[in-house]
């Protein structure tokens, strides 16, 4: 059970730390991009086959994320000139591009030149090798402090609810309905850091290499997303959410919304490109069949749940969508009477269905404002 949390814990969070560089670019900048998996195949490429070559593992991972940022800068050059639909189709065009040209060229495999179809295997993979006892409790002490910081986050988030309506007599009041959805998130996600805080230290513990990757990235997490949320609420996040609202405005106010699309664009890269590492290191071997079209919608679903333009929901997105997909993987089996195949399909079904729920009941996601929604604008 603690290996399996563990495998959990890295799953959703890597894949929440993906769906936050797609919230940037299309929650808070409303750019539409349908081929994110683009910048993960090209990072975790660059990653695996710059550590096959000697290269420091720290050093790989940066320079994965670079280049996912610099295609971000190519696409943006390409493609922002378009607008809404004819953006998506190019962009899952060139994210189909990419996967097709890795799996029919041959790869600089440390020494030798092999077959993309073949894969990338027997790469290294970051604190692999068990520590010596003072480290494991050093590691420790870093994820009880990641712990404590989420759990005083998450009491603090539901403390100072937003307020979001005004009385008729211009008094500000706090929305209950605001208050019981976050005070339900908060405990269900503090519930969910409990368990993963406690397979950490198990695993940490009696060493797992899984459990060391898991602290990295959940580390990982916590720093982008404190950095994203100081940079949405700056001067440059406000100008990508007027962006995202009407671009005639800056750009009446003498800004250069081109640019700003470009640095979102590239920013929002090279987050999926640090997720890329990670993606390869929890594989332990990557093939171009790895990078399907598919993971970028289920992204998209993650940031639609949750609600797009906020990254609270974002994660949120992630755990619930992974915490799905574990539970019918589990309980369906027992109670649906269906062969391995259909049942696959049935769980496809469920949670689309799920999904026209929410966009009928709750279009904005759970944690989104309805008066910044940016689908069907």
């Amino acid at each position: 059970m603690v290996d399996y949390l563990i495998f959990l814990a890295i799953s959703t969070a890597l894949f929440a730390l993906f769906a936050l560089g797609l919230n940037l670019q299309w929650g808070f900048t409303g750019l539409i991009n349908f081929g994110h998996i683009a910048f993960m195949t090209l990072g975790a490429y660059t990653t695996v086959l710059l550590s096959l070559k000697g290269v420091p593992l720290l050093i790989s991972a940066v320079a994965g994320a670079i280049v996912a940022a610099l295609l971000g800068l190519i696409i943006g050059f390409v493609t922002l000139r378009l607008r809404e639909d004819y953006l998506g189709i190019v962009t899952i065009g060139t994210g189909e591009l990419i996967r097709l040209v890795v799996n029919n060229q041959e790869l600089p495999v440390g020494d030798t030149w092999i077959s993309g179809a073949f894969g990338v295997q027997s790469y290294p993979i970051p604190l692999s090798t068990e520590p010596n006892l003072f480290v494991r409790f050093v590691m420790i002490g870093l994820l009880t402090l990641l712990a404590a910081i989420t759990f005083f986050t998450l009491w603090r988030w539901i403390r100072t609810t937003q307020i979001s309506r005004t009385t008729d007599l211009g008094k500000r009041t706090t929305s209950k309905q605001e208050f019981i959805s976050r005070l339900a998130v908060g405990i269900v996600l503090a519930v969910l850091a409990a368990a993963i805080y406690i397979s950490g230290v198990i695993g940490l513990y009696n060493y797992n290499p899984k459990a060391g990757l898991m602290l990295v990235l959940l580390l990982v997490l916590a720093f982008v997303y404190w950095r994203l949320e100081i940079l949405v609420r700056s001067p440059w996040g406000r100008i990508l959410k007027a962006i995202r609202e009407d671009e005639e405005i800056p750009k009446a106010l003498g800004k250069n919304v081109f640019w700003y699309k470009l640095q979102s664009l590239m920013l929002g890269g090279a987050i999926a490109g640090i997720a890329a590492a990670f993606f390869a290191w929890q594989l332990s071997a990557i093939y171009p069949d790895n990078f399907q079209p598919q993971i970028t919608f289920d992204t998209w679903i993650m940031v639609i749940l949750g609600g797009s333009g906020n990254n609270v929901g974002t994660i949120l997105g992630a755990v619930i969508f992974f915490a799905y997909d574990a539970l019918t993987r589990e309980v369906l089996p027992r109670i649906v009477p269906l062969d391995e195949a259909r049942l696959g399909a049935f769980r496809i079904m469920v949670i689309g269905l799920i999904l026209m729920v929410l966009m009928i009941w709750r279009p904005q996601g759970i944690l989104g404002k309805k008066e910044e929604l940016t689908l069907g604008k």
